[in-house]
């Protein structure tokens, strides 16, 4: 019987956005991918807030980020994967350079990983890094941070963009950039990689429409474009990649539900493996929306919503075979799985909830068992 391996992330002390703190560490599953059932494998403590994972490419080891309110500075953790058994072995620390941890994850060679912060503390509270990148070693060790960069700017939204506000990292598809989606500045930064060294240069920006609140997006598994989710007008951007440039042009912009919705907010993407769908999270409206990439153009349209099993899903992932979506419900401490149907988009859920207090991540090892 075929299986994955994944993670999940939560909040176990107390933190502004979630009601009822009820983590512990860092959780293992085993799951079925023929019948989806999941067995629980166990728990890795000693850790504050891990609310963001990221498992390296070759699968040897998991980065974790400390997001804890009031801390100048977070902390990424790394801890090696024993396969067979889930279990995590501890490896390294490192600072996050900046206060606000909220992503992490590393480079298509798994040499580097990186973090972005999502900044609350005043401007002049040092160290004030938006964003940082770490040489790794060869077992998953991480040394200490090679670039850092910190943002300027605000946007229109006083409450929620009075700053910039760092809030999802990630390489191109060539590895050539880095680009960083800023909540505050509603903007996707752009650097260039060097990628002997790890050192960043700044190259451009795709500037968003003010008040969009860029949160996280996702490049295309074969095609050059990506797609970004706007927390604060619950939006799908689809985007091109050219690469040769380095550039991100926006194409489209979709709303995540079928009328606007008060209290809403957009939080996790992911695109299924094909490339021909792709799920952003409502919280507040709580579902997953679909969307249907049009193959040529590159542009994403909502196809429907799906009910999330729970109240605040803030992650979600697909296993790697692209069967299984795993959704962390923060606020109803459990975890809903649906099975992905190619053919029309659709997520039909699959067997009972898990019981995951706090939620707030879900990394996906890249092995198939």
């Amino acid at each position: 019987m075929p299986s994955a391996l994944f993670f999940v992330g939560c909040v176990n002390r107390p933190i502004g956005y979630v009601k009822k703190v009820a983590g512990k560490g860092i959780s293992a599953y085993r799951l079925d991918l023929d019948t989806g059932a999941t067995q629980f494998l166990g728990l890795t403590e000693g850790i504050d807030n891990p609310t963001f994972l990221a498992v390296a490419p070759d699968g040897t080891s998991l980065s974790a980020i400390s997001e804890v309110a009031g801390w100048n500075e977070g902390d990424i953790s790394a801890y090696a994967i024993d396969y067979a058994t889930g279990a995590l072995t501890y490896l390294s620390k490192q600072p996050t350079r900046g206060d606000g941890a909220a992503h992490n994850s590393h480079d298509h060679t798994g040499r580097f990983a990186a973090i972005a912060n999502y900044s609350g503390l005043p401007a002049d509270a040092r160290p004030n890094q938006s964003i940082a990148i770490y040489p790794r070693d060869p077992d998953g060790t991480l040394r200490s941070p090679v670039a850092e960069m910190r943002h300027h700017g605000t946007g229109p939204n006083a409450e929620r963009q009075e700053r910039p506000h760092a809030h999802c990292i990630r390489w191109t598809p060539d590895n050539r950039f880095v680009i960083v989606a800023d909540l505050g500045i509603d903007r996707l930064v752009i650097y260039r990689f060097n990628e002997n060294t790890g050192a960043l240069t700044p190259h451009g920006e795709t500037v968003l429409p003010p008040g969009s609140g860029p949160r996280h997006f996702r490049f295309h598994p074969s095609l050059p474009f990506a797609y970004l989710v706007n927390e604060l007008t619950c939006t799908l951007v689809s985007l091109r990649y050219n690469a040769g440039a380095g550039t991100l042009d926006v194409l489209a912009s979709e709303p995540t539900t079928p009328q606007p919705v008060d209290g809403n907010s957009g939080s996790a993407i992911d695109i299924a493996a094909g490339g021909q769908h792709l799920y952003v999270g409502n919280r507040g409206h709580d579902s997953i929306a679909g969307f249907a990439i049009d193959q040529a153009s590159g542009i994403a349209r909502r196809i429907g919503n799906t009910p999330c099993g729970g109240r605040v899903p803030r992650d979600f992932s697909f296993d790697p075979t692209g069967q299984i979506l795993v959704v962390g419900n923060q606020e109803s401490d459990l975890l809903s799985l649906f099975r992905y149907r190619p053919e029309t988009g659709a997520l039909e859920p699959l067997g009972a909830s898990i019981p995951s207090g706090s939620p707030t991540a879900i990394a996906f090892h890249p092995r198939i068992g």
